[in-house]
């Protein structure tokens, strides 16, 4: 009985060494995420990056309305450096620090007319679903979205280094 104790022992200090356990880290925020209209199509994918603890957003693609050009959208009302800026690419979540499930502390724009609002996310404990607040003075006077998480896209990759402050 002593030697097969030992024996299991060894065998999980050999699987802790070598990693042949396999242990799930807690989900992040970070990764590729899709908003869809109420009709349940798809209107933008967002990349959110973890930039040493502050997680930023970026808007990576754009399924247009007919006649409209993602390319050709600018963030004519934005300000400072995002002033006509290309919606397509703009970084739009800023400063979110993670507490568990929840991240606050950032701010979300709205590119359609440069209104930069506070905002927290809290991401479902399996890590699929992120629900976004964006408010202004406190949270209960916003509006909030639910993203759907995506498999990482290779195509993307070219959105995935964090913003320059």
């Amino acid at each position: 009985m002593r030697s097969a104790a030992i024996k299991a022992a060894v065998a999980a200090c050999f699987a802790l060494a070598t990693g042949s356990v396999a242990f799930s880290a807690a989900p992040t925020a970070a990764g590729l995420w899709e908003k869809r209209d109420q009709s349940g199509h798809p209107e933008a994918w967002f990349r959110i990056i973890d930039c040493n603890g502050v997680y930023a957003g970026r808007i990576v693609k754009m399924f247009p309305q007919p006649g409209e050009n993602p390319s050709q959208l600018r963030c004519t009302q934005c300000r400072g450096d995002q002033k006509n800026a290309p919606v397509l690419g703009i970084v739009f979540i800023k400063g979110m620090r993670q507490d568990g499930l929840s991240y606050q502390g950032g701010s979300i724009l709205d590119p359609r007319d440069g209104t930069i609002y506070s905002a927290l996310m809290e991401l479902s404990p399996d890590g699929q679903n992120l629900t976004v607040r964006g408010y202004i003075g406190l949270p209960l006077l916003g509006q909030s979205e639910t993203w759907r998480r995506l498999p990482d896209n290779a195509q993307l990759q070219r959105f995935a280094a964090c913003p320059k402050s």
